[in-house]
């Protein structure tokens, strides 16, 4: 393939350590981090073993760059034709494939054996099957091939919070894969404006995103209707499964209703470049503050403060 064949090249060892560093995408990683974080807060009824907290997150943290790193390999001929891309380590030059696949399944190699030795089983399967399904299911058969791609790809992105839920408690119940289907249904609106910003990009490569086969009208019809699908059902944590409380929701609605009218903004202008971006942006910013609440909320200090107001205003009334 074009740009795989060129000598690595770099000036020092921490331009190495730069180029092995930017294979793992890390701007894209503490967005998994912290949906596995508020999941085990929730799992733990605010109780959260710290060790056990950082040796997740840690071996969640390789998991996800090991994907990263085969998505850069298997990726390396979409990123040479692309402008935006043809920087990256692979293309460049700078990492050949063969180091960078090594690399990766070190990476992986180290994520399962933690979270299995200091961990459990579970979670450690679980990151593990992350990663093939990101590989397997979403960059080999799903990214080049189909207009759905990055909905039946999303579940990948969906599986740290059952890691977390799993390094608590040890097996999987219903709030665990609430939490799962809450990030597959926000990646639609998450990822399709990303898509409306550089739809050129996908288009010269020939990937078949959203906005590239249907134009961007469909998808922002399909970004509002996802979005209205999100935001009543982040609420499922709060009614009828009780994992979340009163503080939980109120951020919520709160959030909920700026996403609805991000997304509402969009509809009615779908060619808006600003738009979009705002909406990607924020869609960033709702996950991390939502699961932010649902940490807050988990707290016992929260649950006696709630507890407090809320037979106050029964006393009351």
């Amino acid at each position: 393939m074009l740009g795989t064949s060129l000598s690595p090249h770099h000036e020092n060892f921490w331009a190495v350590i730069k180029s092995y560093y930017q294979l793992t995408k890390p701007r894209i990683i503490p967005l998994l981090l912290i949906t596995t974080a508020a999941s085990m807060w929730i799992a733990s009824h605010g109780h959260i073993d710290p060790v056990k907290l950082l040796i997740t997150l840690l071996g969640g943290t390789l998991a996800a760059a090991s994907a990263q790193t085969l998505n850069c390999i298997y990726d390396q001929d979409i990123d040479f034709s692309m402008q935006r891309t043809r920087k990256r380590p692979i293309p460049s030059g700078r990492v050949q494939p063969r180091h960078a696949l090594i690399f990766a399944l070190i990476l992986g190699s180290l994520s399962f054996s933690l979270l299995t030795v200091f961990v459990n089983l579970l979670s450690a399967c679980l990151a593990l099957s992350g990663i093939v399904f990101y590989m397997l299911v979403y960059t080999h058969w799903l990214k080049r091939h189909h207009v759905q791609n990055i909905v039946i790809g999303g579940a990948a992105g969906s599986i740290p919070p059952l890691v977390g839920w799993a390094a608590v408690t040890g097996q999987l119940d219903w709030s665990a894969w609430i939490l799962f289907a809450l990030i597959f249904l926000w990646t639609p609106p998450h990822f399709w404006a990303l898509a409306l910003m550089i739809k050129e990009d996908y288009a010269e490569v020939e990937v078949p995103m959203l906005p590239v086969v249907k134009g961007e009208k469909i998808t922002v019809d399909q970004i509002w209707i996802y979005t209205l699908i999100v935001v009543p059902f982040s609420l499922l944590l709060v009614f009828p499964f009780q994992a979340s409380g009163l503080f939980y929701a109120i951020a919520a609605l709160v959030l909920g209703a700026i996403f609805i009218q991000k997304a509402w903004e969009l509809k009615q202008n779908p060619f808006d470049q600003p738009l979009a971006k705002s909406m990607f942006k924020y869609s960033i910013l709702y996950m991390m503050l939502l699961c932010t609440a649902m940490v807050v909320d988990s707290l016992p200090a929260v649950h006696d403060v709630t507890a407090l107001v809320t037979t106050t205003l029964a006393s009351l009334t």
